[in-house]
């Protein structure tokens, strides 16, 4: 393992960038706030990132305490990796790299690839309080944990439990959102979001009586 590079600067920002600055270490954060993911599945969902790339990032955040790696039980008997609660703590910073970046979207170029759940951060922009949100799109389904304090912000695919709210739109609604060209509230007073479910959040969108961050 190469010694890491630093900056040599006494300043809060150059010490994170020596963590975390390197190409693509903030987007594996991204994929690791789903939860503990295999190599070959970090792999699938970084299109474009080298294997000797990934493998040595690993390798770096494990080493700066950003990451762990463990063995799985048989039958699964396979390596994930996982956040710490340091690399969880990136949260906010990819919210608001998030935030700031959303300006630089414009339309959906033909050779940007795109996983459904990437969609997820841009919309915990949208939502407030606590609770199990099930996200269905074009390209796929994810849901999202409001308000968890640790492990995981998302998943892939459907909840496996039943969801305090389910949102369904299509792709251009969701890439408005993710633009800031268009609000999840006014989204779905507009009808481009369907709102299923009966609890505190559902109708809070429904309604539209909740304020949320960002919006």
């Amino acid at each position: 393992m190469s010694p890491r590079r630093s900056y040599d600067q006494y300043c809060s920002a150059a010490r994170a960038l020596d963590a975390v600055g390197d190409r693509w270490t903030l987007l594996i954060v991204r994929e690791l706030l789903g939860g503990p993911r295999r190599y070959t599945d970090l792999h699938a969902d970084l299109p474009g990132v080298s294997t000797d790339v990934l493998a040595s990032r690993l390798k770096d955040m494990e080493r700066d305490g950003l990451t762990t790696r463990r063995r799985l039980p048989p039958p699964g008997a396979a390596y994930v990796y996982e956040l710490t609660s340091r690399g969880r703590d990136l949260l906010p910073v990819l919210q608001a790299l998030g935030d700031w970046g959303a300006a630089e979207l414009g339309e959906r170029r033909a050779t940007d690839a795109v996983r459904a759940h990437w969609f997820a951060l841009p919309l915990l922009r949208g939502l407030e309080g606590e609770g199990l949100v099930e996200v269905r799109l074009d390209e796929g389904d994810f849901h999202v944990w409001l308000g968890a304090e640790d492990g995981a912000v998302y998943g892939d695919g459907p909840a496996r439990e039943e969801p305090d709210v389910r949102l369904s739109l299509d792709t251009g609604t969701c890439e408005a959102v993710s633009r800031g060209d268009l609000t999840l509230l006014d989204a779905v007073r507009e009808g481009r979001v369907g709102v299923v479910g009966e609890g505190t959040l559902a109708k809070g969108l429904r309604e539209g009586s909740f304020s949320p961050s960002g919006v």
